[in-house]
């Protein structure tokens, strides 16, 4: 999974960014509105991190412009603003959730797990398929009810995959979802981590569609 952070307080800004790729995600940070409303409208992310005191350009007219142009990404708001009316104005310009300065990493990076989930159309924190459990609070992966190790890479392109169980996705698709910006991409790594998977998890977890991608099934019921 792959975010955006919009932040122009350089220490707040690298300490999320150094959170969340902890977590497992592919982080880009853009330190002010114009650009973070270049990469919002340009790259694929599948959650966004909004302050709205930014310079160049505010955070809300950064958010409407998003919205204008069709981007439906999940918008978490950040703001320092404790005015119900400042709050009221993130959520009317599309925000889909709300922090507000001071907060806690774990309930920012919870409610991020929340629109994420929430924009797959997965309502729970644990993602299933057929045996194959990966519970997004904890980043354990389990098959059968025994862990299995994944590396960091191999976590992200699962959890993709199963965020989006039963849809087809292209090697580019995965590739813009699961490296940032700065990360030098190959698409053949792709191929690569998909057999390691297979060989932890099971031959058949991710079906190659030729021509077109990966897909992740739910197995049939024998």
């Amino acid at each position: 999974m792959r975010l955006l952070i919009v932040e122009d307080e350089p220490n707040l800004g690298q300490q999320l960014r150094n959170a969340l790729e902890g977590a497992g995600y592919a982080v880009d940070l853009a330190t002010d509105g114009e650009e973070g409303l270049y990469l919002g409208s340009n790259e694929q992310y599948d959650a966004i991190i909004l302050d709205l005191g930014l310079p160049e350009i505010d955070g809300l007219t950064v958010l409407d412009r998003w919205r204008k142009e069709g981007k439906t990404t999940p918008v978490l708001v950040l703001t320092a603003r404790d005015s119900w009316s400042d709050k009221v104005a993130g959520l009317d310009a599309g925000a889909d959730d709300y922090v507000a300065k001071p907060f806690q990493t774990e309930e920012l990076i919870a409610r991020l797990r929340a629109l994420i989930r929430r924009a797959s159309g997965n309502a729970s924190a644990e993602l299933i398929a057929g045996d194959i459990r990966l519970d997004t609070r904890s980043g354990k992966v389990t098959k059968a009810g025994e862990p299995v190790k994944l590396t960091a890479q191999e976590y992200k392109l699962l959890s993709y995959l199963l965020h989006h169980k039963g849809k087809v996705v292209s090697r580019t698709e995965l590739i813009e979802h699961i490296y940032d910006q700065d990360f030098d991409r190959d698409s053949n790594t792709i191929e690569v981590f998909v057999t390691r998977i297979r060989k932890k998890l099971g031959p058949d977890v991710i079906t190659t569609i030729r021509g077109l991608g990966y897909s992740l099934e739910e197995p049939a019921v024998a």
